[in-house]
């Protein structure tokens, strides 16, 4: 699964010929993307929907272009596949984001978590544990899995 997502990716961005990454492991930017590539990934391929969304959140919390986003999601989803563990990631969020910053963070998660309409078992764990070496309390955790999931009522009619 992971594997098709690599290759859509490398399909849509074509890395350098010498394999560089463009984003260094000690930029929070990529942590948090290969945190996010793997809350998307949890319960199989990533939907279209979820892609769309990560793109998007990527180009507006980080203030990227579509471009640096692609290149962005592209690196992340290399760096998510070598991980044995969430601790590579949040640990450099840690030491790069302030609190703030890391509350947008997991709201990104349970953004990507809500985008496809289902909120497994997986998902809720990973934003858990998430959420947890980041410093977040539960509480606060829960606060933004409310605000997330009232906010994308209160914007579907159909629900």
């Amino acid at each position: 699964m992971l594997d098709r997502l690599r290759q859509f990716i490398a399909d849509v961005v074509a890395p350098g010929a010498n394999g560089e990454r463009t984003f260094a492991d000690d930029d929070y930017r990529l942590a948090a993307t290969a945190l996010l590539i793997h809350v998307i990934s949890l319960d199989g391929e990533p939907s279209g929907a979820e892609k769309r969304k990560l793109h998007t959140l990527l180009e507006y919390r980080f203030n990227l272009d579509p471009g640096t986003a692609d290149k962005l999601i592209a690196d992340a989803t290399l760096v998510e596949g070598e991980a044995v563990d969430l601790y590579h990631f949040t640990s450099v969020i840690m030491r790069e984001e302030n609190e703030e910053g890391r509350l947008r963070i997991v709201e990104m998660m349970w953004e990507l978590v809500y985008a496809d309409g289902y909120v497994s078992e997986f998902e809720d764990n990973i934003v858990w544990r998430a959420a947890d070496l980041l410093g977040i309390s539960s509480r606060e955790r829960i606060e933004l899995k409310h605000r997330v999931a009232d906010g994308r009522l209160a914007s579907d009619p159909a629900s």
